[in-house]
């Protein structure tokens, strides 16, 4: 019995030092190279637009030129050929026609989200929609191929109209005339109903059925709650939509057309986000938000069996899009350390061909981060989620800067997925904590409504804590964490530095609100169905409300500001206008803070174009070396703002 004893002791010691050992090398820095902004943004950024009538080919638009332009490739992969060559305008594929190899496409001007839709064939572009300060938007084809559907707001700039249009002679004709500020959300194949919501605040809306004959609309939804229509069934009898009602997360479920009936049909702990039929119902598709991630879930509707996808390069799968025929499917592969790569799958013979690889050659896979999901508590015990980067080379011996990372909104998430500017910031030595503060979706209708008119106050205090939770952090050095964010993450930045001017060592605003008043005024009219719901939650600029939005507007608090700042903006952003930076730029310049403004002429809300990337995350990085790592090139004070230049103060 002793010498069991013993062994059984000196099993354990063994185990305690190899355990010890592990955790030795765990904590050991890796070394990896460090790549430039340009190599991080030549990974391509390449995207499906579904196959040729034949499925011989696979349309994509890319990037892959530094500006987007489409490009065929074989459906069984291979080199892409060119089919737009723009330098100047980003150009974005939309579809091949179903029964010959015409495409679909759109563009807008330089990111002014005023879209049109062209046609391009062997004889050159047509455009099909209104040339002037009308957007159109694609709704998919009719099941015979002959008509595509979109949405318009020709006749009314505030309102999205539904139109179809015959291919044959691209004329159009007004199927829905919207005059009540409703949102479109689908249309059964025999053109009988329509499925409307009106939206109530930014997370409940009313659901609606339309006769589009007799013009009656039947309100689907009994209780105020978030509602979505997702799809009619194949056979013309039913719509599915998703809804929150009694509940946190979606859940789907079924409305009979003919008896009005509803009945439950999936319920899960998270959100259901999508779901649709293929064109001819031989497959369901259906997405869940899992914590930050989507899951896909393919039915047979004929037998309810899944259908298994091939495990591909030890990566997820989270979206497929299938041929008209259904015999096909594009799946897209990837992670939160890896791009996302597009595969051409044969259901029968179950063969599966890369279309894209979209990583830069230069770049090591295996330097790139893994995110993991964390959470924290805030400052009244409300646990909050995040998603958190950690530098390969860090350990508690060689600590590292972080940033809190904010999403864009309100009511955005961070998501498990790759982005080249965060593994970029991460490659360079920065930890990066992407908090979803409460406000964000994804995590419940509860947590969902709890920054309702309580911005820049307990969302900010979730980013203090998610500072804070950083600061705790072995690897990370505690006197140098900033914040980043862009459009409502960029407002989180200046709400940071202006109201806990304390907190953070320095700030990134990519085109972020800073004057409430002004932006919820100057929204484009074509939210003007939305926009109700937009006062609901963040305070009506129009009424008593208004003192409340200019206490929380950065611009007119600009004094307090002692940390530095760098700004970057698009000339041509409809939603967070140039005026915003402008003025928070010059305001917190009078403090004698450092500050830096990056602007483009030729960008909208979010920066398309790989030389403005390259231009404007380089300038990012330089400006933490400086104010945050504590080194680096020093800033020229050069006095003067310059397109595609930095207006530099220190």
């Amino acid at each position: 019995m002793k010498k069991l004893i013993l062994l059984s002791i000196g099993a354990l010691l063994l185990y305690s030092c190899k355990q010890e050992k592990k955790e030795e090398i765990a904590q050991q820095p890796i070394k990896i190279d460090q790549y430039s902004i340009e190599q991080f943004m030549n990974n391509e950024n390449a995207f499906t637009n579904g196959f040729s009538n034949d499925k011989s080919k696979v349309l994509m638009t890319s990037n892959r030129s530094g500006i987007y332009n489409m490009y065929t490739v074989s459906a069984k992969g291979g080199e892409f050929i060119p089919v737009t060559k723009s330098d100047s305008a980003s150009i974005f594929g939309i579809s091949y026609f179903p029964e010959d190899d015409r495409i679909l496409f759109r563009m807008d001007g330089n990111g002014d989200e005023i879209f049109k839709i062209f046609v391009k064939d062997s004889s050159g572009i047509k455009r099909l929609t209104p040339e002037k300060n009308v957007r159109a938007l694609f709704r998919g084809w009719s099941k015979d191929g002959k008509s595509f559907f979109y949405g318009s707001n020709e006749r009314n700039p505030k309102f999205m109209d539904h139109y179809e249009m015959n291919i044959n002679t691209f004329t159009s004709k007004l199927i829905y005339k919207n005059e009540d500020g409703m949102q479109f959300g689908g249309m059964s194949e025999d053109r009988k109903y329509i499925a409307l919501t009106k939206p109530i605040n930014t997370n409940d809306n009313d659901l609606f059925l339309m006769n589009t004959n007799t013009k009656e609309q039947i309100k689907i939804n009994e209780n105020i709650s978030g509602n979505s229509p997702q799809d009619f069934s194949p056979d013309g009898k039913s719509l599915y939509y998703t809804t929150d009602d009694s509940a946190e997360f979606s859940y789907l479920m079924k409305y009979n057309l003919e008896d009005g009936t509803k009945e439950k049909v999936v319920e899960k702990d998270w959100d259901i986000s999508t779901f649709y039929f293929t064109r001819n119902g031989k497959y369901q598709i259906m997405l869940t938000n899992e914590d930050a991630k989507t899951v896909m879930d393919v039915k047979e509707v004929a037998t309810g069996k899944t259908v298994d996808f091939p495990s591909i390069e030890n990566q997820q799968i989270n979206r497929a899009s299938f041929s008209r025929d259904e015999t096909m499917a594009i799946l897209s592969v990837g992670g939160s350390n890896t791009p996302t790569n597009s595969y051409a799958y044969d259901l029968t013979s179950k063969e599966y061909f890369k279309l894209t690889d979209v990583l830069n050659k230069d770049i090591n896979a295996d330097h790139l981060v893994t995110s993991e999901v964390v959470r924290f508590k805030s400052f009244d015990g409300l646990e909050v989620p995040a998603i958190y980067y950690k530098p390969k080379q860090a350990n508690a011996d060689n600590k590292v800067p972080a940033l809190v990372w904010v999403h864009g909104g309100p009511g955005g998430q961070s998501r498990q997925g790759f982005n080249s500017t965060i593994q970029y910031l991460v490659n360079h030595g920065y930890a990066i904590l992407a908090v979803n503060n409460r406000g964000s979706s994804g995590y419940g209708k509860t947590f969902f409504k709890m920054d309702d008119q309580n911005h820049g106050d307990k969302d900010l205090k979730d980013c203090v804590a998610g500072k804070d939770w950083l600061a705790k952090q072995d690897i990370i050095d505690a006197n140098k964490i900033g914040i980043i964010g862009g459009s409502y993450g960029g407002y989180m930045t200046m709400a940071a530095l202006t109201y806990t001017p304390e907190e953070f060592k320095a700030g990134v605003n990519i085109f972020g609100v800073t004057n409430w008043l002004r932006t919820l005024k100057s929204i484009p009219p074509w939210w003007e169905s939305f926009k109700d719901a937009l006062y609901t939650e963040m305070g009506n600029p129009n009424t008593a409300d208004s003192v409340r939005l200019r206490q929380i507007s950065p611009l007119f608090h600009t004094e307090k500001v002692t940390k530095p700042l760098i700004v970057l903006q698009g000339a041509q952003d409809p939603r967070v206008l140039k005026v915003e930076s402008d003025e928070i730029v010059a305001g917190v310049k009078k403090n004698g803070v450092p500050v830096e403004y990056v602007l483009f002429e030729d960008e909208g809300h979010g920066f398309v174009k790989k030389e403005n990337q390259i231009e404007a995350y380089g300038r990012v990085l330089k400006f933490l070396d400086t104010y945050l790592k504590g080194k680096g090139s020093e800033i020229i004070n050069d006095g003067k703002t310059e397109t595609k230049k930095v207006d530099s103060e220190s």
